[in-house]
């Protein structure tokens, strides 16, 4: 896709920069440098300064628009839409960007980095803190905060206001709706409740089915205080119901794929980009592994989930005779252990390592390296994983 950028201001104010390196607005950011380079190919969100060498550079107002790109697309919005308000933003929401960004590093305790020499060196808390240097997907955000809403946006200009509990649209019922019946159907401990509302269509999306309404049932399920029987706990029959519906959904996927003439599942040119998806060592049900597996299927890309026992031997040697294009973890836990994170860098530190945890408590743990990302969101976590295999 090629964008024309608009002409920046000949007069402005802001300082000459010899600008960045595509590996240190990488780090910057908290994102892969492969993440850019599929940006610049894709959308034309590439460096626009050329040092005397002819050595392509990224000027502030380039940061500046990859800054927008990320935080929009960690907050759901689709990559082409997030490219084009990121290519449309004007130098005023530039330059608010900029300035929520040298905020957001004085709150961390960090120099505001103003894209010049000598900011490459900020330390990337990161790297671990990842892609979420913004307000992250479904968090609010924080007092005070001036992020303003992108004209480029549908519905932009002047933030309109929410329609307080106003749902989105699944099969025609409300996602409000659906998630509450689904609570009901699993404290009921009812199996078949639980399999029809949780049904995936061939045209449905598993990434907004997971954050939309598995997730938040879950979570509300798991707060719940319920006098059961024997054999009966809400949770597994929730579980059950989404891992019976993420399998009939894979299933049909790939049957349809086969048929229209595509490789099958085991075919070399496929299993070449397989991305080995572990969840937490303790993680009785992980769900959140397999929504992302079958989310990554949906997009024509291998998953395998690594169940089981796998002691941090073991999963180096899942990872040496597999040879994934990418290692995710991926996990609702808040406190995780990361040991098989930490072993699987160490054998293989150029082998692209993303992890993906909602809450911060573990956070500092994650390694810092130029290929290892710490991403909040399921819909960050997914957009990453699919940028790195391209």
């Amino acid at each position: 896709m090629t964008s024309t950028r608009p002409a920046q201001s000949q007069g402005g104010s802001r300082p000459s920069s010899p600008g960045l390196a595509v590996a240190a607005v990488a780090k910057r950011l908290g994102v892969a440098p492969a993440t850019l380079r599929t940006w610049d190919r894709r959308y034309g969100l590439g460096p626009s300064g050329r040092t005397a060498g002819s050595h392509r550079r990224y000027t502030p107002d380039d940061v500046a628009r990859l800054l927008v790109m990320r935080r929009l697309t960690l907050e759901g919005h689709a990559p082409g839409e997030a490219a084009r308000a990121a290519i449309e933003a004007s130098e005023e929401e530039l330059a608010m960007v900029q300035s929520d960004e040298a905020a957001e590093a004085g709150r961390d305790g960090g120099p505001a980095s103003s894209g010049g020499p000598g900011n490459d060196d900020r330390e990337g808390a990161d790297g671990a803190r990842a892609a979420d240097g913004e307000t992250a997907a479904g968090a609010q955000p924080e007092p005070g905060s001036r992020r303003g809403h992108l004209r480029a946006l549908p519905g932009g200009g002047e933030p309109a206001p929410r329609e307080q509990g106003r749902p989105r649209q699944m099969h025609g019922a409300a996602w409000s709706g659906r998630v509450s019946a689904l609570v009901d159907a699993a404290i009921k401990y009812s199996r078949t409740a639980c399999d029809a509302l949780l049904r995936l269509g061939p045209d449905d999306d598993p990434s907004a089915w997971w954050t939309d309404l598995v997730e938040p049932a879950f979570d509300q399920v798991a707060v719940r205080t319920v006098l059961a029987g024997p054999g009966e706990v809400p949770e597994m029959v929730l579980a059950a119901a989404a891992l019976a519906s993420l399998r009939n959904y894979t299933e049909e996927f790939e049957r349809e794929m086969v048929e229209a003439g595509g490789p099958p599942a085991n075919h070399p040119s496929r299993m070449r980009k397989i991305v080995l998806v572990f969840a937490a060592p303790d993680e009785l049900v992980p769900l959140s592994a397999h929504a992302l597996a079958a989310s990554l299927a949906a997009k024509g890309t291998m998953a395998r989930i690594v169940t089981g026992p796998a002691s941090v031997h073991r999963s180096v040697e899942l990872v040496t005779m597999v040879r994934p294009a990418a290692v995710v973890l991926a996990t609702t836990q808040t406190r995780p252990s990361l040991d098989v994170v930490h072993a699987v860098h160490e054998a293989y530190p150029d082998l692209p390592l993303l992890v993906g945890m909602r809450a911060d408590a573990a956070a500092g743990d994650v390694p810092f390296g130029p290929t290892v990302q710490r991403i909040r969101s399921f819909n960050g976590l997914l957009h990453e994983v699919l940028a790195v295999l391209r």
